[in-house]
């Protein structure tokens, strides 16, 4: 494949603004680090694959935005999968638990402590006070 050049990202986003060429690298190069997939075959850096995929027309602000809209809707649709997974095998695991809780014997209350009764001593004394 022939060399990448910023003149040529910048003649198919159609603007000559180098920044929002940076900008649109950037935004993409972060995508792919997030888990994005490559839009195009190779084995260069992420920076120049990135820079490819701009300069191939893949990439542009309209469809990045695309792009972003897409992976938050497959992480939520993931995410809404562990969970109910989860909660299947938590339902899973408490029935599995409730024969063995019915099984428990139930245990007698202990007997309170009764107040103990004061000694000798101590009754002649309190009669004495009243």
């Amino acid at each position: 494949m022939a060399r990448i050049t910023v003149e040529d990202c910048l003649k198919l986003t159609g603007s000559e603004n180098r920044f929002a060429l940076i900008h649109l690298a950037i935004a993409r190069l972060k995508q792919h680090r997030n888990g994005m997939p490559m839009l195009i075959e190779g084995k260069n850096k992420e920076v120049v694959m990135t820079l490819r995929e701009i300069a191939a027309g893949k990439v542009t602000d309209e469809n990045l935005k695309k792009f972003a809209e897409q992976a938050k809707a497959e992480a939520d649709a993931e995410a809404a999968a562990e969970a109910a997974a989860r909660a299947k095998s938590e339902k899973a695991a408490e029935e599995a638990a409730a024969p063995a809780l019915k099984e428990v014997v139930a245990v007698k209350p202990a007997k309170t402590a009764e107040e103990p009764t004061p000694s000798p001593e101590v009754q002649q004394e309190e009669e004495q006070d009243n």
